[in-house]
């Protein structure tokens, strides 16, 4: 097929075949220096499961209603501490004429996560969701599983008990944030007071059990070693397996500009290869959205072609990949060129990737 070890021949010979990756398969993949052979079979397999002539994108803002957090992240430019002078909780009113700029704008979705504030309890996110569902119709993407587990502590709740409360206040999904890598040696470094995998995993299985989808995001080019790039994928597919909550993959690379930690930048050649291995070993994901906040109009674009089906958000406001020094905007009209450059119709969409 291609002109490759018989090894590797082999095991995009089984993905393409429709036969599940091993984790030792999948990481065997890290091997491969052409990642122009990865491309070619993400992109095989990602037209056997989206044959259609469009590919997706939705107008939605990222709405960060505190930064104040006590999580202390390493990885994070963002967050400010209790009594840092910039620290901030978004006023109502504000947080309301931001929603009603974005649905100006033909957004139907606001993406709205915070810092793990130490003192705003349950009532305050009951009433932000109340009082958003109240005036406005449009679909709360919120809390991700960090969030969800500072609820439940702060507040005394179980974590299903947390979700149900939110979710009958008007929240319809959950962001995938907050997963960076799903290994507590990764997390117990870069982020010891935040949730660990199990907690991250067990937030979105309660979620899809009330009936909730939720997305899965992997945050890599840090720390973490390529065996735990599969192991995050390896629980996320199994979860996956069991429940089929997951809407989309979205994956991004670490930006150390700003933070704590003393890392290079990965490349777009790291990133597109494992979106594409990605596709290769998430065959229970139907989506993938590319990355054009970190990495820019072109290799996003180029991400259509290694397995990614969705270009993401137009994000009318995004504050969190900004403060570590990265700053890419894109508007409806450059996402839309991007695609049919390829060759494919735009088509913009719902979280559930129904076409509206």
């Amino acid at each position: 097929m291609f002109n490759i070890s018989r090894e590797i021949d082999d095991i995009i010979g089984k993905s393409l075949n429709g036969t599940r990756l091993s984790p030792a398969e999948g990481l065997r993949l890290f091997s491969l220096k052409d990642i122009t052979v990865l491309g070619m079979a993400a992109d095989e397999i990602c037209r056997e499961k989206h044959p259609e002539d469009y590919r997706t994108y939705i107008i939605d803002r990222n709405i960060n209603y505190t930064n104040i957090c006590t999580s202390g992240c390493k990885f994070c430019a963002f967050y400010k501490e209790v009594k840092h002078s910039d620290g901030y909780v978004i006023p109502k009113d504000a947080l309301l004429k931001k929603i009603e700029e974005t649905l100006s704008l033909g957004g139907r979705q606001i993406l709205m996560q915070g810092g793990l504030h130490p003192s705003l309890k349950m009532d305050f996110y009951v009433d932000l969701l109340k009082a958003i569902k109240t005036k406005f119709d449009v679909h709360i993407h919120a809390f991700s599983p960090p969030e969800i587990v500072h609820f439940s502590r702060l507040n005394g709740i179980a974590v299903r008990d947390v979700i149900q409360k939110l979710k009958t206040a008007g929240l319809n999904s959950i962001p995938g944030g907050g997963a960076e890598i799903l290994v507590d040696r990764c997390r117990n470094l870069l982020s010891p007071n935040k949730c660990t995998a199990q907690e991250w995993l067990d937030v979105m299985r309660e979620a899809h059990k009330l009936g909730m989808r939720t997305t899965a995001t992997m945050m890599f080019g840090h720390i973490e070693t390529r065996e735990e790039r599969i192991e995050h994928l390896e629980k996320i597919r199994r979860l996956q397996n069991e429940t089929g909550g997951f809407t989309a993959f979205i994956a991004w690379t670490f930006q150390p500009k700003n933070t704590q930690l003393d890392t290079a930048l990965l490349g777009s050649y790291d990133y597109l290869r494992t979106i594409a291995i990605a596709r290769l070993y998430l065959d229970n994901f139907p989506n993938i959205q590319a990355s054009w906040v970190t990495q820019g109009a072109k290799i996003a674009q180029l991400s259509l072609k290694f397995g990614a089906n969705d270009m993401g958000s137009t994000m009318i406001e995004e504050n969190v990949v900004r403060a570590a020094g990265v700053s890419y905007q894109m508007d409806t009209e450059e996402i839309e060129s991007l695609v049919t450059d390829l060759g494919f119709k735009a088509r913009q969409r719902d979280l559930y990737y129904q076409i509206l």
